[in-house]
């Protein structure tokens, strides 16, 4: 066990950032699923209100530092393509 007062201290803040980017991320990853879950029912009112609660979700993970930016990006536009092909199907 380390004896520094530094070490310690070092020690406390990586434990309370590891927590709060583990709260970041499983917040992330449960809006994901309730879009994939209501995009999989064909709910299109449903899935654009959870589309439209994911996209800060991930944004907020990126800014934190959390994500990269880049694999934000990547992501919104990932169930963006995917949003839109569900509902294009929808309107067919």
């Amino acid at each position: 066990m380390p004896k520094k007062a530094s070490v310690l201290k070092r020690i406390r803040q990586s434990n309370e950032r590891r927590e709060r980017n583990k709260d970041v991320k499983s917040n992330m990853r449960t809006a994901i699923k309730k879009l994939y879950a209501a995009m999989d029912s064909r709910d299109i009112e449903q899935a654009r209100q959870e589309l439209q609660k994911v996209i800060p979700t991930i944004d907020t993970a990126a800014s934190k530092g959390v994500i990269h930016k880049n694999t934000a990006s990547r992501k919104i536009s990932r169930l963006n393509r995917r949003f839109h092909v569900l509902s294009s199907d929808q309107s067919n």
